[in-house]
């Protein structure tokens, strides 16, 4: 039986479609994925990922213990600092990627895909080192994020912090609608907002507390239909589709989160001797150029019906009206502008690679 998160209720009240999500039932959509991607990008949509798990790292060595899981240099995080992250096998094999706040000088959060919770906290907590606890926090949470160009309007009267004043990947302890939170500067979706995290008792209160003052700026509670279309856009790796732990943070496009000087850590040697020895395939974006859309699992070609790589992730780009996808290729393919081929039910359709995300937002 699937898991809900202290929001279903009010999911089933908006007339949420519900499907199982990373164990849990989740709302697909509630308006239309299209509509509620379009509020997204040009006013401010709302989204339950209380289904995300949360783990905090605790004591004297918290940041060393953790700074020896993780692939990024958490030695230059400061408090009120969060930073993206891949944790990796032996094999430099992805775990799982994630955003590591530092909450203070001896407490950091973890925050982790819904369907790693159980196997990340494991697999943390049995290699974590010295002088440190390790806690699985995840039901005691709830995460709302607002995201879009509106957000400021939704959440700043709400608010006792002026959140506009934040820098991207901070966060801060706040109360929000009279509910104390930590409200972080993330998101999934390529645009500016925030994501909030509070007790799990409260989110109900805070949902509608942010739906109330969001309905005159044009929000929209949105679903993971969106949240997928959006983050796509954005070039954000979705975890069991993007990554895995059969591919590395250099075959991903990720090697910027591998800092080999930050330390050891986990993955570090099989990291350095695939980048020494060569990197095999690389995950590149997309433009479907022909008629027809790349959905995940159809094989990508040169054009002469000799599979080269396979689709992570595919759409038509709601924004864009294009459709737009991620796949791995060989090595030799990653160049912009190369020209390939997506097997659409049997139908070669061309498509160019791209480089960088799909869509950057106007700040």
């Amino acid at each position: 039986m699937a898991l809900r998160t202290p929001l279903y209720d009010a999911h089933v009240e908006a007339g949420g479609r519900i499907v199982e999500f990373g164990g849990f039932d989740m709302p697909v959509q509630y308006s239309g994925v299209s509509a509620e991607h379009h509020a997204v990008r040009n006013a401010v949509g709302l989204f339950d990922v209380s289904h995300m798990g949360e783990v905090f790292f605790e004591g004297p060595d918290a940041l060393g213990a953790l700074n020896r899981l993780v692939t990024n240099d958490l030695r230059a995080l400061k408090p009120g600092r969060a930073q993206y992250n891949t944790i990796c096998n032996e094999r430099g094999g992805i775990v799982d990627d994630t955003v590591v706040y530092r909450v203070s000088e001896t407490r950091l959060l973890v925050c982790v895909n819904a369907a790693n919770r159980a196997k990340d906290f494991a697999w943390l907590s049995e290699r974590a080192e010295g002088d440190v606890r390790v806690t699985d926090a995840s039901d005691d949470w709830a995460q709302l994020a607002v995201q879009g160009p509106r957000w400021g309007s939704v959440v700043g009267p709400l608010c006792d912090v002026d959140l506009e004043r934040m820098a991207p990947f901070s966060l801060v302890h706040a109360d929000v609608a009279g509910i104390p939170a930590i409200v972080a500067t993330t998101g999934y979706t390529g645009e500016a907002g925030v994501e909030i995290f509070c007790p799990a008792g409260e989110a109900r209160g805070l949902w509608d507390a942010l739906r109330r003052v969001g309905g005159d700026h044009g929000l929209l509670p949105c679903g993971l239909g969106a949240r997928d279309s959006l983050r796509l856009e954005a070039k954000l790796c979705l975890y069991g589709h993007d990554i895995d732990d059969s591919t590395t943070p250099y075959e991903a496009g990720l090697g910027w989160v591998v800092k080999p000087d930050s330390g050891e850590f986990v993955g570090r040697e099989a990291l350095l001797a695939q980048k020494a020895e060569g990197i095999p395939r690389r995950l590149v974006g997309f433009e479907v150029t022909g008629r027809g859309i790349a959905r995940h699992g159809y094989a990508i070609t040169q054009g002469d019906g000799v599979t080269v790589g396979r689709v992570t992730s595919g759409t038509m780009s709601p924004t864009l009206g294009k459709a737009v996808g991620l796949g791995y290729v060989p090595w030799s393919m990653r160049k912009s502008g190369t020209e390939l081929a997506v097997d659409v039910r049997g139908r070669e359709v061309s498509a160019t690679v791209v480089k960088g995300a799909f869509y950057r937002r106007r700040d």
